[in-house]
């Protein structure tokens, strides 16, 4: 029986896939990458790494297996510990395990478990289609304008200056006015009368402009305005969950659930999920690290049994 691919499918739907008994493969979005030395684009995809420490059977894998090879889930779980007990001795013996489309594991010198992600396959199923491709670099033509600054240079005329005798200009100011006052009385009375209504005139119309000028710079200021209201919205996700155990039967889940509110742990109960089980867990966190730091500390103090589902409620 093919494992890898029923490990290479569920890895399509969900963030965490466990071998019971050996390790869960995780997946991490990666966004849409650039190389600008070579000037290729790369889509977004998932990328697969491998947690040895995460064995507990979440019936992920076995209720698949069941249902593809219709079989029991007893007898999926015997075939995967049996595939199980295959890879640790090929490992003994310094072979290499290869899942396709999955990755190569293999012991280093310090007889350490190292996973090698394999790159065949984009399991991001929304970047579906999508492939790398290289774009030229675009060459542009990097015009230089150049400004010709032209200074103006104001031209100044110079008005010699006529000098004339003061008492010759005194002179004819006297013979003009006499004149006016003499033989003009009548015209002059009418020039000044007309004089005022021009002059009245440009008065009220610089006003006028003054006053329009005033309206439209006007600022009209709220002596007490509405305060701003502020909403603060909290939208921490808590995708990591420990759980303390799966049930087929909801009363002991109940259960369960009642012995960890007992001993002071904000336990929720979960919905059934897909393979008919519910599942229970002590609490949620906001990240992978801190859900393991509590999980050493539950499985110290309560349940050896306890692990970590990655899943968004």
């Amino acid at each position: 029986m093919k494992m890898d691919l029923y490990i290479s499918q569920l890895l399509y739907r969900y963030q965490c896939v466990t071998v019971p008994g050996f390790g869960a493969f995780l997946t991490e979005i990666q966004s849409a990458q650039l190389n600008e030395s070579s000037h290729s684009f790369y889509p977004p995809k998932k990328l697969v790494s491998f947690n040895s420490y995460l064995k507990n059977n979440d019936g992920l894998l076995a209720n698949h297996m069941a249902q593809s090879e219709k079989i029991s889930y007893d007898a999926a779980v015997a075939i995967i510990e049996n595939q199980v007990i295959n890879w640790k001795s090929k490992l003994q013996e310094l072979e290499t395990i290869t899942l396709k489309n999955i990755g190569a594991f293999s012991l280093n010198s310090e007889k350490n478990l190292v996973f090698t992600p394999s790159d065949s396959v984009n399991y991001f199923t929304e970047a579906f289609g999508l492939t790398s491709y290289v774009s030229p670099a675009i060459k542009r033509e990097v015009l230089q304008q150049v400004a010709d600054i032209q200074e103006e240079n104001e031209v100044v005329q110079l008005v010699p200056e006529t000098r004339s005798n003061p008492f010759l200009k005194y002179a004819a100011i006297f013979v003009v006015s006499a004149g006016l006052l003499g033989a003009g009385g009548y015209f002059g009375n009418n020039y000044y009368q007309q004089k005022i209504q021009q002059e009245t005139l440009a008065v009220q119309t610089k006003v006028q402009k003054q006053l329009e000028q005033k309206i439209q710079e006007a600022t009209f200021v709220i002596s007490n305005p509405i305060p701003a209201v502020t909403l603060t919205v909290n939208n921490t996700k808590m995708p990591y969950h420990i759980v303390a155990g799966a049930f087929l039967s909801e009363e002991n889940a109940d259960q369960m659930y009642d012995e960890l509110v007992h001993l002071g742990y904000p336990a929720k109960r979960i919905r059934k999920n897909d393979h008919g089980l519910y599942p229970v867990i002590y609490k949620s966190y906001a990240s992978y690290s801190e859900a393991q730091t509590e999980l050493q500390k539950i499985k110290k103090s309560h349940n050896p049994e306890a692990w970590v589902l990655i899943e968004e409620l």
